[in-house]
């Protein structure tokens, strides 16, 4: 069993209250912040505006005269010890597909207009990030990059961006990568990019900071609603669902660039509920467990 320390409750200025669960990022930290947040919005305490679940922490904006911080401390210090348990530590999930063309021209030539802005020159970011990690062979990095699922941890910096922490992965087998030294001015839609132990995948075009490793040929925001994903909501994903990366060849990703256009493609997702402790006890098998009829890992 995991235990995580007291989480420490700060308020900021009249309408905040900030919840620290842990200083650095680790994915039961997110699990709990995921449930807690939930658990809130279940509730739905009279006061409370928004809810902002993060990597180890949470913000709660209220309405100090609906609600006083003092009565709002004392519910959220209630919910934290009653989710402190990892048997409590559950919550309804989905997997979904991303399809990615990795390595393709556009982000290799982003890569080299905003060379002078990174850590490294005289390569693309693609094969930065699989040389810093230890690949000297395309396919098994690939086969890295795509064989768990990443849990989607928060969503910020542009509508619909959403921070993944791979699951089922030992710890000194992530991928990781340093981000640019200067942000770039720009960078394209649907861009994947790896920064520390986070892959994101760019809504819009937008300035940015990961290495750029690959083109999502799927939207992850759709503002106008367009697709049956985006039925209940404008983005893709929310924090504790799951997205899992698949790698396609040019012509592929093509072909669903070209259906995602004509409105008619279809994501594929799977609907589980997660479970903390059951991950805690068996992590890469429950993980495949999770995904049986979806993809063996």
């Amino acid at each position: 069993m995991f235990t995580l320390p007291e989480t420490r409750f700060d308020l900021c200025g009249d309408e905040y209250i900030y919840a620290e669960i842990t200083k650095e990022m680790s994915a039961e930290s997110n699990f709990k912040a995921i449930v807690i947040t939930n658990e809130l919005r279940r509730r739905n305490i009279p006061g409370i505006i928004e809810i902002y679940p993060a990597n180890a922490s949470y913000l709660i904006r209220y309405q100090p005269d609906v609600i006083s911080p003092s009565d709002l401390l004392d519910y959220l210090k209630e919910i934290d010890i009653t989710k402190s348990n990892t048997a409590e530590l559950h919550f309804k999930s989905r997997i979904i597909e991303i399809p990615i063309w990795y390595d393709d021209p556009v982000t290799k030539n982003y890569s080299e207009k905003f060379q002078q802005r990174n850590v490294h020159t005289g390569l693309s970011d693609f094969d930065y990030v699989m040389q810093i990690n230890g690949f000297k062979d395309k396919n098994k990095f690939l086969d890295a990059l795509t064989n768990v699922p990443h849990l989607v941890t928060m969503l910020g910096f542009s509508p619909g961006l959403a921070w993944a922490f791979p699951l089922g992965t030992a710890k000194r087998n992530i991928i990781q990568a340093p981000k640019y030294t200067s942000p770039r001015t720009e960078t394209p839609k649907q861009a994947v990019g790896i920064g520390g132990a986070f892959s994101v995948i760019y809504p819009v075009n937008t300035p940015g900071s990961y290495q750029l490793i690959g083109m999502s040929a799927v939207p992850v925001y759709d503002q106008q609603q367009k697709l049956n994903a985006f039925s209940r909501s404008m983005f893709l994903t929310m924090p504790g669902d799951m997205r899992k990366h698949r790698s396609v060849n040019e012509d592929e990703y093509h072909q669903i660039c070209a259906s995602v256009k004509e409105g008619t493609y279809e994501y594929k997702m799977k609907e589980i509920e997660f479970s903390a402790e059951e991950y805690y006890r068996k992590k890469h098998l429950y993980i495949k467990q999770l995904m049986e009829d979806f993809y063996i890992v």
